[in-house]
């Protein structure tokens, strides 16, 4: 069975994969391996840290031994922070530890972005707003217009965690703008697995959040397709990438 390997920091909505690997109904494997934070902290110090090659290369072995074929760093600000080619350095260094293809959820978003012909985008951040321009910052190097960025102050992972669907669905459509074709919640903190449909359904369009972005990446990195609405537009409407050469900003190993 395909086996995709994550590297979660910390714990905080680390049940989404759980969930989100029973919502596929069972296609594909998602381990997940815990790395250590060092600092809960949305600062960007900290962040740098937070996605340092000795962090994440601790855990690859781990992942490895439970049959990942592909390995993603499930984190979005520990990515993006790095800037664009940081953040590709990353996942290049990741690759080449793990031996296997390897991307960040950064990468995931933009590839989903692409994947969805989304030009116009919206991101409603959990991060201060300090942080949130640096995922603006990212994303336009991948090429997308971002016509809207709210930050909500939050610092530290823990406390997002426990965010439920209110809190969710008041996030989505503080961050929301008339002109974006799709709203992005960045933060693999933050449970989002169950809310899709009702996220979709209140905003119009579609939504791309974190956890749901990176499980996407890693069958992308599979050249994998699973069609599943539940799982949002994401899942839904994006053709089928087996044979194209992997993106830029995506480490493969062939």
């Amino acid at each position: 069975m395909a086996s995709v390997g994550f590297l979660y920091p910390g714990h905080s909505a680390e049940d989404d994969y759980p969930r989100l690997e029973e919502i596929l109904g069972g296609a594909v494997r998602l381990p997940l391996v815990h790395t250590d934070i060092g600092e809960d902290a949305h600062r960007v110090d900290a962040l740098l840290e937070m996605g340092s090659a000795a962090r994440l290369a601790a855990g690859v072995a781990e992942l490895k031994e439970r049959g990942a074929q592909a390995v993603v760093w499930a984190c979005t600000s520990a990515s993006f922070v790095f800037g664009w080619e940081g953040a590709h350095d990353q996942v290049r260094e990741l690759s080449a530890t793990a031996g296997l293809p390897a991307s960040s959820t950064s990468f995931a978003f933009a590839h989903a972005v692409r994947a969805l012909g989304a030009h116009r985008v919206a991101i409603a951040a959990t991060y201060p707003e300090d942080v949130a321009e640096h995922f603006r910052s990212f994303l336009k190097s991948a090429g997308a217009e971002v016509v809207a960025t709210r930050g909500s102050g939050i610092i530290t992972a823990a406390e997002v965690g426990t965010w439920g669907i209110e809190e969710v669905l008041a996030l989505a459509r503080a961050g929301d703008h008339p002109d974006a074709e799709a709203v992005l919640l960045p933060d693999t903190a933050l449970h989002t697995a169950a809310h899709l449909p009702a996220l979709e359904a209140a905003l119009g369009k579609p939504v791309l959040t974190a956890n749901q972005v990176t499980a996407w990446e890693g069958l992308r990195l599979l050249d994998r397709t699973i069609s599943c609405p539940r799982l949002g537009a994401l899942f839904s409407r994006t053709a089928r990438v087996a044979g194209r050469a992997a993106p830029a900003g995506t480490a493969r190993r062939e």
